[in-house]
């Protein structure tokens, strides 16, 4: 089970990268470990070499939120990419788009990722640098400090998954009663046949 998204709030990261793939979220050396644990550290690693950049202002540690350009999340597949995010503090992603594999992997981790057209975003980028970002998931509404409102789209499916705290795991748990069921009667023998078949 993952932590269940209901409302999200506080300062964010106006971070605003275009074409952020995933070997910018995490390097392929932090790749080895099976871990979700501890892959924060790795986080966008070659950007926060550099001390003056976004992700290292003590103003904005622990921001839950993460304003992006287009296409974030592109490159490979790795989930390591989403897991590394969530480790580094991140429940939401806002941005103009997503790779549809980022997009995947990032739900399968309790990340929630918005889409809002490109205007909108530079907008919420500078609201982020002296406000603050609450996402509010069941009425699917990002609102700011300024008194901006912005409604977005979201998967039913995902948005239910993500309010209760479902992952792959916990959606077959939730199952387990018609799982057993059916084992049950998988296992029945079988019923005898009429008699005229059996002549």
């Amino acid at each position: 089970m993952a932590e269940p998204l209901t409302h999200i709030s506080g300062n964010a990261y106006p971070f605003g990268m275009k074409n952020c793939d995933t070997d910018v979220i995490i390097s392929a050396e932090w790749l080895k470990t099976i871990s979700r644990q501890g892959l924060g550290r790795g986080a966008f690693e070659c950007l926060r070499k550099e001390p003056a950049h976004i992700l290292n202002d003590p103003a904005f540690a622990g921001s839950p939120i993460l304003i992006a350009g287009d296409n974030f999340g592109c490159g490979s597949s790795r989930e390591h990419a989403a897991w590394a995010l969530r480790d580094f503090g991140i429940k939401a992603i806002v941005a103009p788009s997503f790779s549809d594999i980022f997009a995947s992997n990032a739900f399968k981790n309790g990340i929630l990722t918005i889409c809002l057209p490109p205007a909108t975003i530079d907008g919420l980028m500078e609201t982020a640098r002296h406000g603050t970002i609450e996402i509010d998931l069941r009425a699917q509404l990002l609102t700011t400090s300024a008194g901006g409102c912005f409604r977005f789209e979201l998967d039913p499916f995902r948005k239910h998954c993500l309010l209760n705290g479902l992952d792959e795991i916990g959606l077959t748990l939730a199952r387990a009663d018609r799982i057993r069921a059916h084992e049950t009667s998988e296992r029945r023998p079988p019923a005898p046949l009429p008699l005229w078949v059996r002549h």
